[in-house]
């Protein structure tokens, strides 16, 4: 199937683009899904199981570890606010270090 493309307009050629988008992930998933089947039914016929071969995970799941993490920072004016380093620096972390402070200056003493 030709689309003469020089006949569109800005819309159509949108359109048309993200047509072919949502068809290449369409087309990525079946494959993907194609090639999940063979290694499993590969697994299967040799007697082993999924688990057997890669552990207590579902197909196409990553683990997450999940916890908490000791503070690594702490603010000298309010000694009750701490950082584990991890995410979004808290408002109190931003301003010490725009008033001068460096980040070896709020680090917690291990």
């Amino acid at each position: 199937m030709a689309v003469d493309i020089k006949n569109l307009n800005h819309n159509e050629l949108n359109d048309l683009i993200n047509q072919a988008r949502v068809r290449q992930e369409e087309l990525q998933k079946e494959k993907l899904n194609e090639v999940r089947e063979k290694v499993l039914n590969i697994i299967k016929d040799e007697g082993f199981t999924f688990e057997d071969v890669f552990g207590n995970r579902a197909p196409g799941r990553k683990t997450r570890r999940t916890g908490t993490v000791a503070p690594k920072f702490q603010n000298p004016a309010d000694p009750s606010q701490t950082w584990s380093g991890r995410g979004k620096r808290p408002r109190w972390f931003n301003d010490a270090l725009a008033s001068g402070k460096s980040e070896d200056d709020l680090r917690i003493p291990s």
